[in-house]
């Protein structure tokens, strides 16, 4: 008796221990469309009230019907994301591990994880460049392969620490990365001639405006779903220095 159990609990083990490597294996090999970091400001500017409203924009677009079809349209219909939110030059925190996205369920996952992050860092000034040199080492972690590698900035403000913006966006276009912008107009109206001078680079980049926290939600949404499609946008206007 005692040796038929413990065979019995031997086939049980290799059959988990199956099954798990199964599943790392399958997540490792994920083919995708999109390697999407999303950069989120949550500098001096930004208030509680304000990184609710920015976290529950994203919440609210990964359990939209748009994005799903989005991510069902490309060739692949995956997508792996991962969330970072990011400060000072050397202050930056992944606070979302990487998740492919292939259907609701999975979307649900993801949506439900960004709702249960905590705010993970206070002051430090705005460096969008640390944001962007934070997110270029961050697609290696991925676990996925194909797809473009896009990094989403959204942001309250202009870089006033590390490198300027510019430097980094140029290395990561270098390395072939597209970032794409989401100013946020609530304290600096300029800012969005500033993100399409300053920050979007690299294949198909574009900004979506957000005039307010309170439209936050609004604007993620239709970034998200161009941003999943991969479709061309009209061409930024040039900057009057242009």
């Amino acid at each position: 008796m005692a040796g038929r159990l413990a065979v019995l609990l031997g086939v049980v083990l290799a059959a988990f221990v199956l099954a798990v490597g199964s599943s790392v294996s399958a997540v490792a090999q994920a083919v995708v469309d999109l390697q999407l970091v999303l950069a989120v400001d949550v500098s001096g500017s930004v208030s509680d009230d304000r990184f609710k409203l920015q976290q529950q924009g994203y919440v609210q677009a990964f359990r939209n019907w748009r994005v799903i079809e989005a991510i069902r349209a490309g060739s692949s219909r995956a997508i792996v994301v991962t969330m970072a939110q990011w400060t000072g030059p050397s202050q930056q925190a992944q606070v979302v591990p990487w998740m492919v996205i292939t259907d609701e369920a999975s979307a649900a996952t993801l949506a439900d994880a960004i709702e249960r992050t905590t705010r993970q860092l206070y002051g430090g000034g705005t460096s969008i460049s640390g944001a962007i040199d934070y997110a270029v080492t961050l697609f290696p972690q991925s676990g996925a392969t194909g797809g473009r590698q896009v990094i989403d900035v959204s942001g309250d403000g202009a870089n006033n620490r590390g490198r300027p913006a510019a430097e980094a966006r140029d290395d990561a276009v270098r390395e072939g990365v597209t970032i794409n912008g989401l100013p946020i107009l609530a304290l600096e109206p300029g800012l969005d001639q500033y993100y399409l001078t300053n920050v979007i680079g690299g294949p198909n980049a574009f900004s979506i405006v957000a005039e307010s926290y309170e439209t936050f939600a609004e604007a993620v949404l239709k970034k998200l779903i161009t941003e999943i499609a991969g479709t061309e946008t009209e061409p930024p206007p040039k900057s009057p220095a242009e």
